[in-house]
C-alpha cells in the first residue's frame, strides 16, 4: 500500500459544500460537496478543510472507483493519515463516504465537477435539506 503526500495547497476556488441541518434523526445524505475536478487527491484536502470541527478527525474516505481515478491507499493530510478505499459495489458513484471513528459516518451527495450551478445548485439544495 502506498501513502501519497499532499503538498501544501495552492491558492484554490472557494470550497462548494452545503450540509443539511444537524439534528436527531439518521439522515441518508447529511450534505453535497461539488468539487472543482475529479482529482481526489486534489480536491480531498479542501474538503476536509472544510467540514465542521464537530465531526471529528477524518481517518477513511470511501468512493467508488467508477467516479474516481486510481488512488492511494492513504493520503497524508495536513499532517494527519486518512485511509482512501474505493469500491465498485457497495456505494453510489455519486457519493463520498467520511468516517470519524468515535465521532460518526457522513455521507455527501458528490455532484459532478463539470456540472453547470444551473445544474448543481438545486441539487447542493436538496441534499443539505430534503433526502431524510
Amino acid at each position: 500500500m502506498t501513502t501519497a503526500v499532499q503538498p501544501p495547497l495552492p491558492e484554490r476556488p472557494f470550497l462548494r459544500l452545503r450540509l443539511a441541518p444537524h439534528g436527531g434523526l439518521p439522515r441518508a445524505i447529511d450534505g453535497a460537496w461539488w468539487p472543482h475536478s475529479d482529482d481526489l487527491l486534489t480536491e480531498l484536502p479542501q474538503l476536509l478543510a472544510g467540514l465542521p470541527s464537530a465531526w471529528g478527525h477524518i481517518s477513511s474516505v470511501t468512493v467508488n472507483s467508477a467516479a474516481w481515478s486510481a488512488l492511494p491507499g492513504r493520503i497524508l493530510v495536513v499532517n494527519q493519515v486518512v485511509r482512501l478505499t474505493t469500491t465498485a459495489t457497495t456505494s453510489d458513484p455519486h457519493t463520498i463516504v467520511l468516517v470519524a471513528p468515535g465521532e460518526g459516518r457522513w455521507d455527501l451527495l458528490v455532484v459532478p465537477p463539470g456540472a453547470t450551478e444551473d445544474a448543481a445548485e438545486p441539487l447542493m439544495s436538496a441534499a443539505a435539506g430534503l433526502f431524510r
